[in-house]
């Protein structure tokens, strides 16, 4: 996992509650065996009609928004099943953060595992984001979104906070331990 940077780009706000992980990545793409490659499905059934042809008037498929790697959401996003899909489409699209009011606790945490930074704020900062239309800066190490050179914080656990500031996955995490890990081994030898 890459190390969580600054991010600074324009917001796509989805202005749609309690969207599931099957309206995230549908079902039928489940296949693949990799972490990559979901991104073409991302929201499928909303962004395309039958055929696979864009429709116009789905967020994702306005050109202003192409290069995003901010999503607005509001409430209950990641709901529905645990699929960690959902959250390799969206990181596989190039959003790097998801702000919203609120978020399923599997789709949260899985989040983090996969190097993506879910943001919690209030009904109020939510929708002074989603009425922003200039580039908003995400700042981790410091806490605090940027919008209009306004500072707003948030909140987020410190072992979440270093697993993205560092790039850590589980595996990484485990690994930080290796010595006592083989000195424990070592020592209980049968």
């Amino acid at each position: 996992m890459e190390p969580f940077m600054k991010i600074k780009s324009i917001v796509t706000p989805l202005d749609k509650v309690n969207v599931d992980t099957d309206q995230i990545v549908p079902k039928q793409f489940l296949k693949l065996i990799q972490r990559t490659g979901f991104g073409q499905y991302l929201f499928y059934d909303w962004r395309y009609e039958q055929g696979g042809i864009p429709r116009k008037d789905f967020i994702l498929n306005d050109p202003a928004y192409k290069n995003s790697k901010i999503l607005l959401a509001r409430d209950n996003f990641g709901c529905g099943s645990s699929r960690e899909h959902a959250v390799w489409a969206l990181d596989d699209f190039g959003f790097k953060v998801i702000i919203s009011t609120s978020f399923a606790d599997i789709f949260y945490n899985n989040c983090f595992k996969n190097g993506i930074l879910p943001i919690r704020v209030s009904d109020e900062i939510l929708q002074k984001l989603f009425s922003t239309k200039s580039e908003i800066e995400v700042d981790l190490e410091d806490q605090i979104i940027m919008v209009n050179n306004t500072p707003i914080s948030f909140d987020i656990e410190p072992h979440w906070k270093k697993i993205l500031l560092e790039g850590l996955d589980d595996i990484a995490m485990t690994l930080q331990h290796e010595s006592q890990i083989a000195k424990y081994e070592r020592s209980h030898k049968t």
